[in-house]
């Protein structure tokens, strides 16, 4: 445009970061990346990177993941921009200002290290940090998201196999939400939404002991749920 000046402010980095939770024997994990390089080298971090002049936020997320931990063709990956980061110091490089995004896998596929990353590895929400840069609270922020987000939306669903059962799925939110749910009242919530899950016909599984085989769900063609599936208060009550 004639008469503009694209100098006349300050430049700024901008980068992607990424949170991505899975579920791991029985407890929830958050994928990061041991940093090769200053700063912060040798910390662990979100993975992540700066994004370039010809790629959009998520095409870089989705590049930098391949890169930095070998998950390159993920097709179950649910991924969803959490929010941006911009404080002035929260990178002692220059001025980078993060989009951040929040993901999810329903399995938990081997990762290894690239790019500037000398490793990657699965790690227990409980026992991630601290980390690199402001990763503490992006992790803490992509928590609570997905968290809250399982109380009026289906993405639970995100973090089982394409066939699963009702316990399954309830192990899913009592995992997220830290808190132990009672069975037959979620039995009866989740079969009562419209949408939120489909029975497969015919279908069944072992679940141990001495039970007859658990029917297997899909996930249902609905996004919302109406009425909400609220987590319980210290009291046990719906909050």
């Amino acid at each position: 445009m004639d008469g503009y000046d694209k100098f006349a402010h300050e430049p700024f980095a901008v980068t992607v970061d990424l949170a991505v939770f899975t579920l791991r024997e029985g407890s929830l994990h958050v994928l990061l990346v041991e940093r090769g390089q200053e700063p912060y080298a040798g910390r662990w971090a979100l993975p992540g990177g700066f994004l370039q002049p010809d790629e959009s936020a998520e095409t870089a997320a989705r590049r930098e993941l391949a890169e930095e931990t070998g998950l390159s063709d993920v097709s179950g990956l649910h991924l969803e921009q959490l929010r941006t980061y911009s404080e002035p110091d929260r990178d002692p490089r220059m001025r980078v200002v993060s989009v951040a995004f929040a993901a999810l896998l329903p399995d938990a596929p081997e990762v290894h290290g690239g790019s500037d990353a000398a490793r990657a590895d699965w790690v227990p929400y409980g026992a991630a940090g601290p980390l690199a840069f402001d990763h503490d609270r992006i992790l803490a922020d992509a928590h609570h998201r997905v968290g809250a987000k399982f109380e009026y939306t289906c993405l639970a669903t995100a973090f089982c196999p394409p066939e699963f059962t009702l316990g399954e799925l309830q192990q899913v939110y009592e995992t997220v939400w830290g808190t132990d749910l009672d069975r037959p009242n979620f039995r009866r919530k989740v079969l009562a939404t419209p949408g939120f899950v489909e029975a497969v016909p015919g279908a069944a599984r072992l679940t141990g002991g001495r039970g007859k085989p658990a029917a297997l769900y899909r996930a249902g063609t609905a996004t919302a749920l109406h009425p909400p599936l609220l987590r319980p208060t210290r009291e046990g009550r719906p909050a």
